[in-house]
């Protein structure tokens, strides 16, 4: 009788191997561990969420005294930028660079504090794959950016003498999501090479702080030297902050479109080379 119904059974013979050997209640992954990658990614939310007034409002009201010191106490508001009033030039760049800063500052710190703490081996040991640990940390860097981005805006948007009323929508999600992800691949790199939070420290000071600063925030590059420009047109925070300037003002000062080429593929070189080091363990599995 047991010898008929396994060999003959029709419903037992269609059911695959791995159905059949799973034990009753115990869960079988296929393909791609949502669950896992869900738990991670809120956990991430819920750990700079616990601090907001540090990881987010407090960056939106710096960014904001920006705007206030540069149109007020400088006198910026009679001034025009490629047409439009000064004001509503430093806006989007103000919020984007928000953004950039917050979504560096998330990615770069998950690792690394695992190192520090002892506590990396919670990052290791679940079961999920390299590029689902990788999506969690980089999507949760890419909400914090989000929210912030958020908050600025509307701070800036009751803010009286800004205009910062959405022109292109395409454009503000395009390089604001995948800007946030860059400098979160960047973020991930970082925690994945420092050793301590000094080393963390350096990489925001030396290199993030300069390239947002020098992107073209505050000013045109048509006014700069052809070198400058030159030098502008290789960093690749210029094309982040120029886009999701033209989904405000539908005016940039470079080619908008060749803007979201470099972004994807800036976003697919770094995605690869912070895969490859994740899976290979590199200054993080002993």
């Amino acid at each position: 009788m047991n010898d008929q119904s396994q060999n003959g059974d029709p419903v037992a013979t269609s059911m695959p191997l791995s159905a059949i050997r799973s034990e009753p209640g115990v869960p079988v992954i296929r393909n791609v561990n949502w669950a896992g990658t869900r738990a991670l990614y809120v956990k991430e939310v819920r750990r700079f969420m616990k601090v907001q007034l540090q990881t987010v409002w407090a960056p939106s009201v710096t960014t904001l005294l920006y705007l206030v010191i540069f149109t007020v106490a400088l006198g910026g508001g009679r001034r025009t930028v490629l047409g439009v009033p000064f004001a509503d030039f430093i806006a989007p760049g103000l919020i984007v660079m928000g953004m950039l800063n917050a979504s560096f500052a998330n990615s770069s710190f998950s690792l690394l504090v695992g190192k520090i703490q002892g506590t990396l081996i919670d990052y290791l040991m679940p079961p999920i794959s390299t590029g689902e640990l990788l999506f969690a940390l980089v999507a949760s860097s890419v909400t914090r950016a989000c929210m912030l981005g958020f908050a600025v805006w509307l701070a800036m948007a009751i803010w009286p003498g800004v205009d910062v009323t959405p022109v292109h929508p395409w454009a503000i999600i395009w390089f604001g999501i995948l800007g946030a992800s860059l400098v979160a691949f960047m973020g991930v790199l970082t925690s994945i090479w420092a050793e301590k939070f000094d080393h963390a420290a350096a990489v925001t000071n030396f290199f993030i702080a300069p390239l947002t600063l020098l992107s073209g925030t505050f000013y045109s590059i048509d006014r700069l030297l052809p070198a400058f420009q030159v030098i502008s047109h290789a960093n690749p925070f210029f094309y982040i902050i120029s886009g999701f300037r033209y989904g405000f003002l539908a005016v940039a000062d470079t080619d908008v479109m060749a803007g979201t080429v470099v972004i994807l593929l800036l976003n697919l070189l770094l995605g690869a080379v912070t895969y490859r080091l994740l899976r290979t363990g590199w200054k993080i599995k002993a």
